[in-house]
């Protein structure tokens, strides 16, 4: 649990100053849970550049509540979480020095979104919040005050935790903690889980990764791990210490993220994962007459397929819907007889490549609207599909041909400027089989999602 913390203060000498605002926004890695804003009384004078850089003056604070009179919520609202600030080593002693006023050691864990943008976003031209949060396309309203500055923190941490490819930070910051024994206490905790979609993992009392997952509906897919009798089930109940989950708000995200931490973290369970899916692709080549033709093969990472499959039966399946879309003959397919003549001709489905009556220039032309239609090659485009939360979209980022990454955005600012798309995405590195997921996603949901080219 976070608990994101801006303050401004008087000025002053070192370890003299006085709060004027603070804002605390409790996050729990997904959503924000509770929050404390208010301007407080230093009791003590504020600088003149202060005033000018913030406008908060002696006559607002006038009838402000004092800092021990707020100090039991702050306490409260801050217990058992990491503080997190932009330049936390600066608002973290702010607070600590409040409370000693008052006698009380104030002590939490700190987490300061200055290193970790530096950790996770590298070569950025200025990490101050206001250029930084610029840079990316984070709207930040009411700059120097305590509630804006702490908004558009959250927004970046957000951001952040979608960059952690390696969940060193959810590793160490963000644990769930369930007793090794699925007992009624656990299975009360599995049920607090969120019925979305998104990934989920379980880990070891060392932090190994045993197991990452995806479902549509996270609480409905691990209560079945921690419920099921067979061998996996009873393995991963038995060594699971700590269990972790990312909501993604829509299943492509999901699919994306779960093979990208599958191939990164090399899970115990996961071991029939690691190897792609995708066993077959439609192929496309010309033949001696110059027809294009579109053949079924086992993937071959030397050759580029039009489109991939999961089986043999789901690529044929979509032949089988490419020549009656394009009006394709069958023997230019795989699935033809072989025979001078395919079936669609005789039908009158063919316009007879197949003997020799259409020209092949013809014939390429509506060949040549399937493959741009299905393949990537060189394409520059984005899939934008639903967010995490309303008024948030996400998109997979398409850039000649390759799948550089995915991302979420709730300004058209973000993905207008190509600089801030370049920055906010996760990039992608293991592209073979995200180019398979994509493309399997785009055939099966086509009327659901909306593409813009670039």
């Amino acid at each position: 649990m976070y608990a994101i913390i801006d303050i401004e203060s008087t000025g002053g000498k070192y370890n003299e100053e006085g709060i004027t605002e603070i804002a605390i926004y409790k996050f729990d890695g997904h959503d924000v849970v509770d929050k404390f804003c208010s301007l407080i009384n230093p009791e003590r004078k504020i600088q003149a550049f202060v005033v000018k850089l913030t406008g908060i003056n002696q006559e607002m604070l006038r009838f402000a509540p004092k800092f021990h009179e707020v100090a039991k919520r702050i306490v409260e609202i801050t217990e058992d979480c990491i503080i997190v600030a932009h330049n936390a080593k600066f608002d973290y002693r702010i607070l600590r020095t409040e409370f000693s006023r008052l006698g009380f050691d104030y002590q939490r864990q700190s987490l300061c979104t200055v290193e970790l943008s530096k950790k996770l976003i590298p070569d950025m031209p200025s990490y101050s919040l206001g250029k930084l949060t610029k840079s990316l396309g984070i709207p930040l309203a009411k700059r120097h005050r305590a509630e804006g500055d702490a908004q558009a923190t959250v927004k970046l941490l957000k951001l952040l935790l979608s960059k952690d490819k390696d969940k060193s930070v959810l590793n160490r910051y963000v644990r769930l903690k369930p007793k090794k024994q699925v007992d009624s206490k656990l299975l009360n905790f599995l049920d607090t889980l969120p019925q979305e979609t998104g990934v989920y993992f379980f880990y070891d009392n060392n932090k190994n990764p045993l197991y990452v997952g995806k479902s549509k509906n996270i609480r409905k897919r691990i209560n079945q791990h921690f419920t099921k009798d067979n061998p996996k089930s009873k393995s991963i109940q038995r060594l699971t210490e700590d269990v972790q989950f990312e909501i993604t708000g829509n299943e492509l995200v999901a699919l994306l993220k779960e093979n990208e931490f599958i191939k990164t973290l090399q899970p115990e369970f996961n071991n029939a994962l690691t190897k792609t899916e995708f066993t077959h692709g439609v192929y496309v080549n010309k033949d001696n007459d110059d027809y294009l033709n579109f053949k079924v093969k086992p993937v071959n990472d030397k050759l580029k397929a039009l489109t991939t499959f999961s089986n043999l039966k789901s690529a044929k399946s979509f032949l089988e819907q490419i020549v009656n879309t394009y009006e394709l003959c069958l023997n230019k397919t795989s699935l033809g007889n072989h025979q001078k003549s395919c079936f669609n001709y005789g039908i009158k489905a063919c316009r007879g490549a197949c003997l020799a009556k259409e020209k092949a220039e013809n014939y390429n032309l509506r060949a040549k609207e399937c493959i741009n239609r299905y393949s990537f090659e060189g394409k520059s485009f984005l899939i934008i599909t639903k967010g995490r939360e309303p008024g948030e979209k996400s998109l997979v980022y398409i850039k000649k041909g390759d799948i550089a990454g995915f991302a979420y955005f709730d300004l058209n600012l973000q993905i207008k400027n190509r600089e801030i798309l370049e920055r906010i995405i996760t990039p992608i590195e293991h592209q073979r089989d995200a180019k398979h997921i994509v493309q399997s996603y785009m055939r099966k949901h086509s009327n659901h999602i909306k593409i813009i080219n670039l």
